[in-house]
């Protein structure tokens, strides 16, 4: 009986090896985070970058808050990383602060159906976003989706040498996928920003870019602090597929394969 279980395992295993594994992002992904998220951020982190430049005697109107955390995402990727560096602040107190919400079930908005869609697409999932642990995994809990993905790697676990590599980290995505025991063409990295799926497809991992909920106004989402894409027409070469939305990724596999 051993045997024959073993057996069984190992044809699992076999069986599953073809199978590709999505790395899929969250906000503006699996969830409309333009509508109600992000702007709460958006004031959430100018009041603490306001307090924090006032501790240190700097200029904290307006003008100063929004170009402090503009040029740190620019420069860095994240105004987090920025923050950090400059301003010694910690990680986790930034993003707790960041990521305050009131009611944040009333705020999701999603896609109907997200569960039966992982559930049809091949492979396993893992959860890769540049959103705290916390907060990732409440959303993931209210869609419903918790039980949908293998792994759930969030900005506090996107560590290089101890340091934090969010994406679009080539090095963090390397990391990753050592870890895990995975070879960069089995991958899909499904996202809404291109910045990453750019850096995703030089090491050789092939990418979804999705566009429902990208706003026109790249600035509005660029104020968050993150990296963001206003609305496009073009497909970039390092993209494989463009999608609207999850929803359409299964109809594109024999693109993916």
């Amino acid at each position: 009986m051993h045997t024959k279980t073993s057996a069984k395992k190992r044809a699992n295993r076999r069986a599953n090896a073809s199978d590709p594994v999505w790395l899929f992002d969250l906000d503006n992904t699996l969830h409309d985070a333009s509508h109600a998220i992000f702007p709460a951020i958006n004031l959430n982190m100018n009041a603490y970058i306001a307090r924090v430049l006032q501790s240190c005697g700097l200029a904290n109107d307006t003008a100063a808050v929004d170009a402090a955390r503009i040029l740190y995402w620019q420069r860095y990727g994240a105004t987090l990383l920025g923050m950090v560096k400059h301003h010694q602040v910690r990680a986790d107190e930034f993003l707790r602060e960041a990521h305050r919400f009131d009611d944040l079930p009333t705020m999701i908005r999603a896609e109907r159906s997200l569960a039966r869609i992982l559930r049809k697409l091949p492979g396993r999932k893992i959860l890769l976003t540049n959103a705290p642990r916390s907060y990732s995994r409440e959303v993931l809990r209210h869609l419903g989706l918790h039980r949908h993905f293998a792994r759930h790697v969030p900005i506090e676990a996107m560590r290089v040498h101890g340091h934090l590599r969010p994406k679009p980290s080539r090095p963090m995505l390397r990391k990753l996928l050592a870890a895990e025991g995975l070879s960069a063409s089995r991958c899909i990295l499904v996202e809404d920003t291109v910045a990453n799926l750019k850096g995703a497809k030089a090491l050789g991992l092939r990418t979804a870019w999705v566009t429902q909920y990208l706003s026109t106004d790249s600035t509005r989402q660029a104020v968050a602090g993150v990296h963001a894409t206003a609305r496009s027409t073009k497909r970039p070469d390092y993209v494989d597929v463009k999608v609207q939305s999850v929803g359409q990724l299964f109809r594109q596999l024999h693109r993916l394969r």
